[in-house]
């Protein structure tokens, strides 16, 4: 298994555009990042020449980034737990023996 597959990921491509989202997955092979649930936040004044990008409310389903395009990449946050690390519930307390 892949680290931080599910971990919410911020990114800045080589436009410096920002983008934050869940990492799906890597493709070794192709040199590509997937992210799902994206949202970008536009250039937030790091383009220091042309029009600044504005952020965007729209979240998009799937981004696959190359390689090549990616400026910055931090993990911002660990993945969920997985259900199975889990500690069980506690059991209900039995109910009340009848008269």
């Amino acid at each position: 298994e892949v680290p931080y597959i599910g971990s919410r990921i911020s990114l800045i491509s080589k436009s410096e555009i920002r983008y934050e989202g869940t990492l799906y997955t890597i493709n070794t092979q192709e040199s590509t990042v997937a992210l799902q649930h994206v949202r970008s936040f536009g250039t937030e004044g790091r383009r220091a020449d042309g029009p600044q990008i504005q952020p965007s409310q729209e979240v998009y389903e799937y981004i696959i980034f190359r390689g090549a395009d990616i400026k910055d990449l931090n993990v911002m946050s660990g993945s969920a737990p997985d259900a199975a690390a889990q500690p069980p519930a506690p059991a209900p307390a039995p109910a009340p023996a009848a008269p």
